[in-house]
């Protein structure tokens, strides 16, 4: 890898650029790029000044891609990730911990000023967050022999957002028994135990919570909070003094919200509140003082901006918000910009950028390879075209390396050999083992870097995989499952509210209970009946009619309830007979392009996915109708096996249509969809209120007549207007979100 990275800033242009930030803290314009030129020239800027340096990629999809390529260059603990879901609304119904976590760390970063390479991307980046010094005061420093008040501490973790538990088993919780306080922080492997003499700390170790036997000692720990909102009492009560006072007469909607605002749940979404808590809310550009920010592509983060705009429009057009409520859910375009003095845009074409002000234009003069897919031919021809270009094969693997030994040799062509390798030389075929290499070329010094990514779509480690943001509802299995105030739904009962576990002596027999507060009456469940209770699910904003016990009103709605079921059930059953009675299509078997396309994918296969794939296309080429459920949490490859059988629909001369929530997650698809398709002629179009009204007829047009293969859209797509030529496939994204 140092081969590579010595190649490519002994580059005219790149030392033009590495001499003019060093000097002026300007903002720059660097063009005729392609982005892996823009990984490099980052990782070097990061390397050479090592202060925070920020790339903003477009969207999360590509601020993924980003951390991956940034951590094979720097290494991972050199890089953090901080991104948001980019859908508004499940961000504010259900929130990745993962995400938050990374977040955190990246502001942990900051105040430990442990300079790194922070990977954002707009919505992440326009986040309000309290002022840096209200998060730094919640910092909790621990050291042996400090003197601390037990509850005083209590109450700074649970400002922090860590729940307190019997026992402190997972990340984000802490227990205290006596003089032993445990706390388990997402930063560390290990829970870190506090062990008190009164008040002074004794001892501070961490311990393994399987075990509960200790792991290390330590003299010092710092508690870092799991929350980016974070709040005491007195800050609490001031808040939804306030809010109450906006809200007005709509105690409804705000129920949910002060309960979690109350016992500090759900902190994530009760975001929206920050100006609440405080009054000028920073970003994370505020929090750093000396950085160097990157952007990745001016006019995508325009894009990005402004699908965020409209998905949150979407958002509050469903949200009874009274009209006084201050809620804030970002800050506006400009505070992409706002308090960074150093700032470098990437533009991959050689043009200006309209209306940004900018104190040069450096052009890199490069250029991105081309992407071989396997074509072995005209990998060789190309090489032998240019006998005076130096050409450097970056390899990872020697296995690979020495294939394409075999093939130069095959090919009387000759090379510097690998195995005596003393650096690179000019106008000859250079073949080296590089670990995490990545391809890229100079017009200037007629070089090129080929990986055994751009020849042999080479095995690449997974990318990291994040949990769900919208987590399916499943039954209580536990009292800690459980906050106070949550809704919950009784077998026998009904809905009532959950009031926490009371412990009641009973005929001298003690024993706990679950107490849940009904609308005529309070009634105690014993714990081991937990089982009939489950969480309520319902709508952001919503509080549910707690049912009158005794009155039979829980029973009648069962049944009426029972009776529909029945209904459906039994028009499931006729369409089911229908739809196995009559005949589907049969597609073919594999072809060689399904072949190609599916060596395309940069990432090893999972097991399942390929599985859920074999599976999907055994069912294919049987003349049925079928539908198929693909479950998975984000990151897991769902999009992946959509596209493998999107390709297969194609090939057989039949239309797909991709049906997404929002217009954002449609837009995303859209550009991995044409980054895929476009190189083997399959029109891919996008189809949503975006789209030009004058465009929309143009695409529908086009879909009548069989001129577009694959069309991924919103809603729109279910219009009257909407006539496909010959559809063969529907997929339908976050299902549960269309009411399937």
């Amino acid at each position: 890898m140092n081969n590579i990275i010595e190649l490519f800033e002994k580059e005219k242009s790149v030392q033009e650029f590495l001499s003019k930030i060093q000097v002026n803290d300007y903002s720059y314009l660097v063009n005729e790029l392609s982005i892996h030129h823009g990984f490099l020239l980052t990782y070097l800027t990061f390397s050479r000044s090592q202060k925070f340096v920020v790339y903003v990629a477009s969207n999360l999809y590509r601020a993924n891609q980003a951390y991956e390529q940034f951590c094979a260059l720097a290494g991972f603990d050199q890089v953090n990730l901080y991104v948001v879901d980019e859908i508004v609304s499940s961000e504010l119904v259900a929130v990745s911990g993962d995400f938050r976590f990374e977040r955190i760390n990246a502001v942990k970063s900051i105040f430990e000023n442990r300079p790194k390479i922070i990977v954002t991307h707009p919505q992440a980046l326009l986040k309000p967050l309290i002022p840096k010094a209200r998060f730094e005061k919640g910092i909790i420093d621990l050291q042996v022999g400090k003197i601390i008040v037990s509850s005083e501490t209590v109450r700074n973790l649970v400002a922090l957002g860590y729940k307190k538990m019997p026992t402190t088993s997972a990340v984000g919780e802490f227990s205290v028994r006596g003089e032993v306080i445990d706390v388990f922080s997402p930063y560390q492997d290990n829970p870190v135990r506090i062990n008190l003499f009164d008040e002074e700390i004794e001892s501070l170790k961490f311990f393994d919570p399987e075990t509960q036997m200790s792991v290390s000692k330590i003299e010092s720990f710092r508690i870092f909070p799991i929350s980016e909102l974070i709040y005491d009492d007195s800050e609490k009560d001031q808040a939804v003094e306030k809010i109450k006072k906006d809200a007005g007469n709509s105690p409804r909607f705000l129920e949910n919200d002060l309960n979690d605002i109350e016992n500090h749940n759900n902190l994530e979404r009760i975001n929206k509140y920050i100006r609440y808590f405080a009054s000028e809310p920073e970003t994370l550009l505020q929090y750093l003082t000396d950085k160097t920010v990157f952007y990745e592509d001016y006019q995508r983060l325009e894009e990005s901006y402004q699908h965020l705009l409209l998905d949150l429009e979407t958002y509050l057009e469903h949200l009874d918000k009274p009209p006084k409520l201050d809620l804030f859910f970002f800050y506006d375009f400009h505070n992409l910009f706002y308090e960074v003095s150093q700032k470098i845009y990437f533009s991959e074409y050689k043009k200006s950028l309209s209306g940004v002000p900018l104190n040069d234009i450096i052009p890199l003069r490069g250029y991105g390879v081309i992407d071989y897919q396997n074509d072995i031919r005209n990998l060789v021809a190309d090489v032998r075209a240019n006998p005076n270009k130096t050409f450097v094969f970056a390899f990872s693997k020697p296995e690979r390396l020495g294939l394409l030994k075999e093939i130069f040799g095959e090919n009387q062509m000759i090379f510097e050999n690998p195995e005596a390798f003393s650096g690179v030389k000019k106008g000859k075929i250079n073949l080296l083992l590089s670990d995490n290499a990545i391809g890229y070329g100079f017009y200037e010094s007629n070089s090129e870097v080929i990986t055994e990514r751009e020849i042999f779509k080479a095995i690449k480690v997974p990318k990291m995989r994040y949990r769900s943001m919208m987590q399916n509802a499943k039954p209580i299995t536990s009292k800690e499952d459980l906050q106070i105030g949550d809704f919950v739904v009784h077998y026998d009962y009904g809905i009532g509210k959950y009031l926490g576990i009371k412990t009641i002596d009973l005929k001298d027999i003690r024993n706990d209970y679950i107490a849940l507060q009904f609308s005529n009456m309070e009634l105690y469940i014993p714990v081991e009946k937990i089982s009939l209770l489950e969480k309520y699910q319902g709508s952001e904003g919503t509080v549910p009619k707690l049912t009158n016990v005794g009155k039979g009103e829980w029973e009648k709605k069962k049944t009426k309830i029972k009776e529909k079921l029945e209904n459906i059930a039994g028009d499931l059953i006729a369409l089911q007979v229908k739809r196995e009675q009559g005949r589907g299509f049969r597609y073919p078997e594999d072809s060689d392009f399904q072949k190609l396309f599916e060596a395309d994918f940069e990432y090893e296969e999972t097991p399942d996915q390929l599985k859920s794939v074999r599976d999907i296309k055994a069912d294919m080429e049987k003349a049925l109708v079928v539908d198929r459920l693909i479950c998975g949490d984000v990151g897991y490859g769902k999009t992946e096996i959509a596209m493998r059988i999107a390709f297969k629909t194609v090939y057989s001369n039949k239309q797909v249509a991709y049906l997404a929530p929002t217009t954002i997650l449609t837009r995303q698809h859209f550009h991995t969809f044409k980054d895929r398709f476009d190189k083997y002629g399959i029109r891919v179009e996008l189809l949503n209120r975006m789209i030009s009204p004058v465009r929309q007829k143009e695409i529908i047009a086009d879909i009548r007549a069989g001129l577009v293969d694959i069309v991924i859209g919103t809603h729109r797509l279910l219009s009257d207007d909407v006539r496909f030529h010959d559809l063969g496939l529907l997929v339908v994204d976050e299902e549960q979100r269309f009411g399937v």
